[in-house]
């Protein structure tokens, strides 16, 4: 297995991986015409994220976006890890594992301060997975507004 940064001429195989992954959250659901919009837009700016992922005999199995940001409170640049997803036919390989060390590997160098990520409330397992990671349950509630 190897892990890269995403380029462009990956974003049909990043919103597959992404299917997969809105498949069992509540509240997102695939629109590959948004997700490829959203992934070019990130792909195309260094400055707004990076995305990692894990290849297999030059196969997309897994990704991880590292999105950058200014925290006030830390006075300093940090990252909120989004998407983290391993292809079913992969998962129990590791690899998810490897991808959030890659990153969190990555972002000390990038000398980002703190790593945020979000999960649904009830996914117990990624819970679990992401605690073995070394993340920590924050005490902060997330609330959102989308703009239509």
């Amino acid at each position: 297995m190897r892990i890269r940064k995403a380029k462009l001429t990956d974003i049909e195989e990043l919103v597959k991986l992404l299917s997969y992954l809105f498949e069992q959250e509540v509240e997102f659901k695939a629109d590959t015409k948004k997700q490829a919009k959203g992934l070019s837009l990130i792909l195309s700016n260094k400055k707004v994220g990076d995305i990692f992922v894990a290849t297999k005999k030059n196969k997309i199995v897994g990704m991880v976006n590292l999105l950058y940001s200014v925290s006030t409170s830390l006075g300093s640049k940090v990252g909120i890890i989004e998407d983290v997803v391993v292809s079913p036919k992969y998962r129990g390989q590791d690899i998810g594992s490897k991808l959030l060390l890659h990153v969190k590997t990555f972002a000390k160098r990038k000398k980002l301060k703190r790593l945020t990520l979000f999960t649904d409330f009830d996914n117990l397992k990624a819970h679990t997975f992401y605690e073995k990671q070394g993340f920590k349950r924050s005490s902060m509630v997330q609330f959102k507004k989308e703009e239509n």
